[in-house]
C-alpha cells in the first residue's frame, strides 16, 4: 500500500531540525527501498536561496496502515517537536515510478509540491496531458482506500502558479503549493 505523508514544522523548529539531521536520515535509510519519494519543503519569502524549511514530505509504499501510522511518528523530528502536524493519506502512485526515475533528474528548475483537499466528485485521477515534468502524482485516499480525499503532486515548473495548474483548482476545496526539493542521500 502507498501512503503520502507531509510532515510540516512547527514554527521555531528550524534549530532541532538541524540539530536532529543525521538521525532524521539515518532513519529514512531504513525505509529506502520503500521509499517512493522524499523531500523537504521550504519557505522562499521570494528569494533565490535555499529559504526556511516548513516540512518534509514522504511517499512510501508499506505493508499496511499501522506501519504507515508506525512510520510516521516514530520518525526522530516527530518525536522530538519538529512538525506540528501530520497528513497521513493513502496514495496510489499514478506514475508508478519513484522520484529517483523522474526522467529530469535532481537538478535543475523549480520543484513544488501541489497538494489539492478535496471537495465533492473525484477530479484529477489521471495526470494532465503532458505531464513531463511531474516527479510524483496520485490521489489522496481514505484509510481504507474507498473515498478520494484529494491529489498530490510532486512537479517542475517555472512558479508556484505553473505548478497548480496540473490540477483542476475549482474542483478543490483548497489547493497549496509549497516549494520542495528532492532529498535522501542518493
Amino acid at each position: 500500500m502507498e501512503f503520502f505523508c507531509y510532515h510540516r514544522d512547527r514554527p521555531g523548529s528550524g534549530a532541532l531540525r538541524t540539530e536532529l539531521g543525521e538521525a532524521h536520515w539515518a532513519y529514512m535509510d531504513r525505509f529506502e527501498a520503500e521509499l517512493i519519494a522524499r523531500g523537504p519543503t521550504f519557505d522562499r519569502d521570494g528569494g533565490d536561496d535555499d529559504g526556511t524549511a516548513t516540512g518534509s514530505v514522504h511517499i512510501v509504499d508499506l505493508p499496511d496502515l499501522a506501519t504507515a501510522r508506525a512510520f510516521v511518528f516514530d520518525e526522530p523530528n516527530y518525536q522530538a517537536g519538529v512538525y506540528r502536524d501530520v497528513m497521513l493519506r493513502r496514495w496510489r502512485n499514478v506514475l508508478g515510478r519513484t522520484m529517483w526515475e523522474f526522467p529530469g533528474g535532481r537538478e535543475g528548475g523549480n520543484r513544488y509540491l501541489v497538494l489539492g483537499l478535496a471537495a465533492g466528485q473525484p477530479a484529477d485521477l489521471v495526470p494532465p496531458a503532458g505531464g513531463d515534468e511531474l516527479i510524483a502524482y496520485g490521489p489522496l485516499l481514505s484509510d481504507d482506500g474507498a473515498a478520494w480525499l484529494g491529489t498530490a503532486a510532486l512537479v517542475r515548473a517555472p512558479d508556484p502558479d505553473a505548478a497548480r495548474a496540473v490540477l483542476t483548482t475549482d474542483r478543490y476545496a483548497a489547493v497549496e503549493v509549497h516549494d520542495w526539493q528532492f532529498g535522501g542521500r542518493r
